[in-house]
């Protein structure tokens, strides 16, 4: 009886030792699961996108006895961390390009927040299936911006707006959010956003909170007012309830450098208070954005053409020269130097320079009056973005020290060796980890990579991303911690960061070995509104 009993059971034995097969498996790393803990050596489990198993080493038993993998990948000693989550790009218009998106995939990013600044599609269903359509190789989550909202409504009115134009605008926003925006973006230093008023957006950001978004918001000012800048984010969060994300946390303008002990401390106190407010930063001690930033906000209405009206008049022309004069003479400049063209249609010969050397390249007089000139030249010819040197490293470094700081690039995707871009759009991942945790230690590498994983998903409500967990998304990255480091520079921008060995989106091998392989596994990624 006992053997016939043996016999039965037999078969189901054998199958129970059978090995359960599966996509992936990652050995012999040392794991840092994003929330801030110390590393561990482990294996992960990877199948069907998603990470189904974390062993921990030594275990009783090991990997090879249960699971029956399509591949290993021996991380030898190797970092293996969530993929990077940049809550602040810019990505709309660049993704036919390359939708590969190598750039942020070889800085570690899987996940973009893009629709900042108050820049972004309105109508983002249709966004949402022109991406899903495309397919890139990062997953996308996006802010409606209310520039582009306030655009569509009152085109670029410098008024303010009708009740039923807010209400218009009101409906915009609520649209946008069922249709799976994960917050409201604002720029307001940008037209037609300056234009606005705080009820403004107070009423915007009401709408945005009823369906669980985040408001991430380009301040006011980020040079000489940026505490009544930061003042008006935070009463927009307290009037709403929303959280709120204080864009690319900075001061701009020697006259500034120092206060960020002051900013932060607004951040913190707020914090204190119960408001959720976190900021984002990129480690750099120059921003990008338009040239246009150098004319005054009133001089910028409406269309290109009066603008372009404008800007021939003389007194409007002696209005910028002042209103330049009195920048550089704060700042301690007697020049245009720390402004430098990154792309200019028109003439790309200006691109990589300063305004100061493309004066002196035009053969004009070396003076601030012949400077202002060729500002208001490439403004009427279309304008330009630029790259702007103006903020002090002592910022930059106490800035991210601050616990509730995310690291964001606030770039789109690069076209190789098109213009003379910011760095950061190639670097800022690996510029963190190779200058700021390895040779600064400024930030330990735990510290750091919580602030590019599981911080941001939390924020931006991501709720399978951002850490090493089984049920999550395998969003993976594996790195040398001795090896990375960013190779984009000022002077040089095209270089993609190095010792990236694998990158892996919704369990897809995209870098393996250090080489982009073509993959494109990225997935749409709907806030909390996302209607059903």
């Amino acid at each position: 009886m006992k053997s016939l009993l043996a016999f039965l059971l037999l078969p189901s034995l054998l199958l129970a030792q059978s090995p359960t097969p599966c996509d992936l498996i990652i050995t012999n790393g040392k794991i840092i699961d994003g929330t801030g803990n110390s590393w561990y050596r482990g294996t992960l489990i990877i199948s069907g996108g998603k990470i189904v198993s974390i062993i921990y080493q030594p275990a009783a038993q090991k990997w090879e006895s249960n699971w029956s993998p399509r591949r290993v990948i021996d991380a030898k000693d190797k970092i293996v961390a969530p993929g990077f989550i940049d809550v602040h790009t810019h990505i709309e218009g660049d993704e036919k390009k390359d939708p590969t998106t190598k750039s942020f995939i070889y800085d570690g990013v899987t996940t973009c927040i893009t629709g900042n600044c108050g820049l972004s599609q309105v109508d983002v269903k249709k966004y949402f299936e022109f991406i899903d359509s495309l397919r890139l190789s990062i997953n996308v989550g996006m802010l409606i911006g209310h520039n582009d909202i306030r655009r569509t409504v009152m085109g670029r009115a410098n008024r303010d707006a009708t009740d039923a134009e807010q209400l218009k605008m009101e409906s915009l926003v609520e649209k946008a959010m069922r249709d799976g925006a994960v917050g409201l973006s604002t720029g307001l230093i940008y037209i037609p956003g300056t234009y606005s008023k705080t009820p403004e957006i107070i009423g915007l950001a009401k709408k945005a909170a009823e369906f669980g978004g985040v408001y991430a918001s380009h301040m006011r000012d980020e040079g000489d007012s940026v505490t009544q800048a930061i003042e008006e984010a935070l009463t927009i969060g307290r009037a709403t309830g929303i959280p709120v994300q204080l864009s690319h946390f900075k001061l701009s303008g020697q006259q500034n450098w120092g206060r960020s002990k002051t900013t932060l401390a607004m951040v913190e106190k707020a914090r204190q208070e119960g408001l959720d407010v976190t900021i984002d930063q990129y480690p750099y001690t120059a921003s990008s954005t338009s040239i246009n930033t150098l004319i005054p906000d009133e001089l910028l209405a409406d269309g290109q053409d009066s603008i372009k009206a404008r800007l021939a008049r003389p007194e409007v022309r002696k209005q910028i020269t002042t209103s330049i004069q009195k920048r550089l003479k704060k700042r301690g400049l007697k020049h245009l130097s720390y402004a430098v063209v990154a792309s200019f249609g028109p003439d790309t010969t200006y691109n990589g320079k300063s305004i100061e050397q493309i004066n002196l390249m035009l053969g004009n007089k070396h003076r601030v009056k012949e400077e202002a000139a060729v500002v208001m030249d490439i403004v009427s010819r279309g304008g330009a973005s630029a790259v702007f040197h103006g903020m002090g490293e002592e910022d930059v470094t106490r800035i991210m020290k601050y616990p509730f700081n995310m690291i964001a690039s606030d770039a789109g995707i690069r076209e190789f060796n098109a213009g003379v871009p910011h760095p950061r759009g190639y670097g800022t991942n690996a510029r963190v980890l190779g200058r700021y945790v390895r040779e600064k230690n400024i930030l330990s590498l735990e510290e750091a990579i919580r602030r590019m994983t599981s911080l941001p998903a939390q924020k931006f409500q991501l709720k399978d991303r951002g850490l090493l967990k089984s049920g999550y998304a395998a969003d993976v990255v594996i790195f040398d911690p001795q090896q990375i480091i960013d190779l984009s520079t000022f002077e040089k921008p095209h270089a993609y960061s190095t010792g990236m060995y694998y990158v892996i989106v919704n369990g897809q091998i995209t870098v393996d070995e250090q080489k982009h392989n073509g993959t494109r596994a990225g997935q749409l990624l709907y806030g909390p509104g996302k209607s059903k």
